[in-house]
């Protein structure tokens, strides 16, 4: 049997890599002999930089930059070959770098972002990538503008005070100190499109209480990026801010940088090429993938979600393991996630949580590789196996339909598990054809990283 295991990082906890690992020890307690292949995917946020050099050939340079709540901290940027440069806003503005008693998304800044854009620069670079992901911050990108040069003001011409709250009271932007040199190079922002600044989804309200924004604070950020939106359009000539795919990536960063002209790109469609990711899934048997939380947004750009979208269109079966089981979770099988469990074994503090958070996952995935093995057992006994039942080596009963030395018929989609999702089991249903998956927005003409790298684009 063949498992491809394609996790995202648990934010604050383990890498990607590290999830990956913990995944394939549980797997192999059920299945030795089963053939694991581990692949880390990164959506721009933690760990991108490193990734993209390891996979691309190229280095990371390290910086001490502003981080989001003013103090210095160590971070880093990625120089690729072709003349291109890596920014990770959550190196430098990410939560993980926000002291939880300090967690207020309306006095962080992503001042250190623009710092490493400056970097960047001055390595001669002709193409900047920001990824954005796992920020802490909620200011629009009104610090990285800043650490470039320009100059937000109110009314009585004093400079604005960090964060985004403080853009409630912004008058107008000076921009006769700003760096020219980003207008003169390719700047690419790798986002989420379904993020967007301003409106009933904007990124105040939809991101605001997980980086520790109250019902107040939310409604101020808020109506601070509708200012912000208002002053970019009629001083850059940035239109269209408020609702544009991807504006609100990072607490509102791609506005900002998009302000300055950069171009606002899906993630998936620009980072997951290098690693080659359909041709392994389309190779594998089992496809297991994993996240943090498991909630209503996973269907929204989550790597859970891109993952079991690329699985339906080769039939695949996907499994998602999870730290938290959070509201509106089912819709995640809508998305092609066949079904997914969490990692938590009970209740327990968070702390507790993230410190055992890589045997938690190992057990978890021991857990779900048991359940697959038992649903194996139960369609052998009916005789219309999954074609898993004829690749698990090791147990008994298994192998394929009798007489036929061929894996039987996989069950029709009336023959599936009822929804099991009460009391942290895997929770199954049947699959949605490929027909049917939602699509993730999409920019067209997209250049794929590899092919940026190459020179294949202007």
């Amino acid at each position: 049997m063949r498992i491809l295991i394609a996790p995202s990082g648990f934010k604050e906890s383990l890498s990607a890599g590290m999830v990956a690992e913990a995944i394939a020890r549980g797997v192999r307690r059920v299945l030795p002999l089963a053939r694991t292949e581990t692949l880390p995917l990164v959506d721009g946020g933690e760990g991108s930089a490193a990734a993209l050099a390891e996979a691309l050939g190229g280095r990371l340079v390290p910086y001490t930059t502003t981080g989001p709540v003013g103090a210095p901290v160590d971070s880093h940027l990625a120089l690729l070959p072709g003349g291109t440069a890596v920014v990770e806003m959550a190196a430098t503005a990410g939560l993980r770098l926000v002291p939880r008693e300090l967690r207020d998304p309306g006095l962080t800044t992503t001042y250190g972002v623009g710092q490493l854009i400056a970097a960047a620069l001055d390595h001669g670079v002709r193409r900047v990538l920001v990824g954005c992901g796992d920020s802490g911050t909620s200011d629009g990108g009104a610090g990285a503008l800043t650490a470039l040069g320009a100059r937000l003001l109110d009314a009585e011409g004093r400079a604005l005070p960090a964060g985004g709250a403080a853009l409630s009271r912004l008058d107008r932007i000076d921009v006769s100190g700003l760096d020219p040199r980003p207008a003169g190079v390719e700047l690419l922002v790798a986002c989420n499109p379904c993020n967007v600044l301003c409106g009933p989804r904007g990124v105040a309200r939809v991101f605001g209480p997980q980086k520790g924004a109250t019902p107040e604070r939310v409604e101020e950020l808020a109506a601070a990026m509708e200012r912000w939106a208002e002053v970019l359009e009629r001083d850059l000539g940035a239109g269209g801010l408020r609702t544009a795919p991807g504006s609100g990536a990072s607490g509102g960063l791609g506005a900002g940088l998009a302000a300055l002209g950069g171009r606002l790109l899906p993630r998936f469609e620009v980072l997951l090429d290098h690693v080659d990711l359909d041709a392994k899934i389309a190779a594998a048997d089992l496809v297991i993938t994993a996240e943090g939380a498991i909630d209503a947004q996973t269907p929204s750009g989550k790597i859970p979600a891109e993952v079991a979208r690329r699985a339906k269109r080769y039939g695949k079966p996907v499994l998602a393991l999870a730290g938290t089981i959070g509201a509106g979770a089912s819709q995640v099988h809508e998305a092609g996630i066949d079904a997914f469990e969490s990692i938590v074994p009970g209740p327990m503090r968070l702390a507790e949580a993230i410190d055992g958070g890589e045997e938690f996952l190992v057990a978890a995935a021991e857990r779900a590789l048991r359940m697959v093995v038992v649903g194996a057992r139960l369609q052998r006994a009916r005789g219309t196996s999954e074609i898993m039942t004829a690749a698990l080596p090791g147990i008994p009963g298994n192998g394929p339909s009798p007489g036929t030395g061929r894996p039987a018929v996989p069950p029709a989609a009336d023959q599936a598990s009822p929804d099991r999702a009460s009391g942290g089991r895997v929770a199954t249903k049947p699959r949605p054809s490929a027909g049917g998956i939602a699509r993730m927005p999409s920019i067209s003409g997209v250049p794929p990283l590899t092919e940026l790298i190459r020179g294949r684009v202007a």
